[in-house]
């Protein structure tokens, strides 16, 4: 019997927020980009067409545009942890990967990003 793992990547999710510890980045908002892997078994929600058995990758994507829009962060490890814990939050999510880069942070690069992954025990 086939059990096919499920991979949901919200793609270059682009906001702005308050994030950095100098002065200028605590009074400007400065754009950050989202990238998002989410893992989960995908039987029940195929086998049922029942949104209930799939991850509402809409649902997700809502909560962390609201989180990032709506606070202020010193460390890309802080925003990075908590938009994982909001991927990681449905029950049958068995891995999430999250990548939160800032566009312009350094002179000669195109961004720099940080990346944090969980994994649950089944």
């Amino acid at each position: 019997m086939i059990k096919p793992d499920a991979q949901i990547h919200i793609n270059n999710l682009r906001l702005r927020t308050f994030i950095g510890f100098n002065e200028s980045e605590k009074t400007n908002k400065q754009d950050v980009v989202i990238n998002a892997w989410i893992h989960y078994p995908a039987g029940q929600a195929y086998n049922t067409d029942d949104v209930e058995n799939a991850v509402n990758y809409r649902t997700i994507c809502k909560q962390m545009i609201a989180h990032t829009e709506n606070n202020r962060f010193l460390l890309l490890e802080k925003l990075t942890a908590d938009l994982l814990e909001i991927c990681m939050s449905p029950s049958h999510v068995t891995f999430a990967k999250v990548e939160v880069a800032k566009p312009h942070a350094l002179r000669f690069a195109d961004s720099v990003s940080l990346t944090l992954s969980a994994t649950r025990d089944r």
